[in-house]
């Protein structure tokens, strides 16, 4: 008997191609934790779930092996792909050298209205930390990070950033609640920069909230990966 991916129904609209909406779903229910790393997809459960054939579901989950979000395994199906720390290391030393300089860009570029947006997500983001709300806390996160991009009237940055900023997200909602008010802190700091006009003060604030993102992240892979061998060595002693 096949396992269950414990998916939720979710219709998806009929206008777009089927395989797109479909692919869409799935990347949605993997960025926001409902399928979770290393889970097994049962195409016909999915099919059920987005209220599709299991057609554009399969197809959907090629695409998504080509972006790298599933991993096809012969005999056994589709997976939940299972990031590496190494993986997640480089995206997010990419991600911090693009969004420095989107900073930079934005302290030079944003208007009062722009600068009072921020300030509208960072409140956003601290009533979510009181609420320990974490997918809010993901969402004003990425909110606020593709507005400070935008700001920086550079398209070319705003498409690269869009390129990473899903997965950013995945790995951000591991670590969302252990960052909590520090991470919005930061934001107010970056906020802050921008709102002066300096673009240098913009740049090292981006670039010290990354890091520290970056850093958190490691940590906390570590922490996870030193459990996992904890708990195998007890399971062992029991044997």
């Amino acid at each position: 008997m096949p396992e269950s991916t414990g998916t939720t129904a979710r219709r998806i609209s009929r206008p777009v191609p089927l395989r797109e909406s479909a692919h869409n779903a799935i990347l949605d229910m993997i960025v926001s934790g409902e399928l979770q790393p290393g889970q097994h997809l049962v195409e016909n459960e999915l099919a059920v779930a987005l209220g599709v054939s299991r057609q554009p579901v399969r197809e959907a989950l090629q695409w998504l092996k080509n972006d790298g979000w599933v991993d096809l395994r012969p005999g056994q199906g589709a997976f939940v792909h299972s990031p590496t720390v190494e993986e997640a290391d480089q995206l997010l030393v990419v991600r911090g050298v693009l969004e420095t300089e989107s900073a930079r860009l934005a302290a030079g570029n944003a208007t009062a209205e722009d600068v009072e947006e921020l300030r509208a997500i960072c409140r956003r983001g601290l009533a979510a930390v009181e609420a320990d709300d974490v997918p809010a806390m993901i969402a004003a996160n990425a909110d606020l990070h593709a507005a400070v991009t935008r700001m920086s009237g550079n398209d070319v940055l705003v498409d690269l950033v869009a390129q990473v900023d899903r997965r950013v997200s995945w790995y951000h909602g591991s670590v969302a609640r252990r960052r909590g008010g520090r991470s919005w802190a930061e934001h107010a700091d970056l906020v802050e920069a921008i709102a002066a006009g300096d673009p240098t003060r913009s740049a090292a604030a981006m670039r010290q909230h990354t890091e520290l993102t970056r850093r958190s992240y490691l940590e906390h892979s570590a922490e996870r990966g030193g459990a996992a061998t904890a708990a195998g060595l007890r399971s062992d002693e029991a044997i």
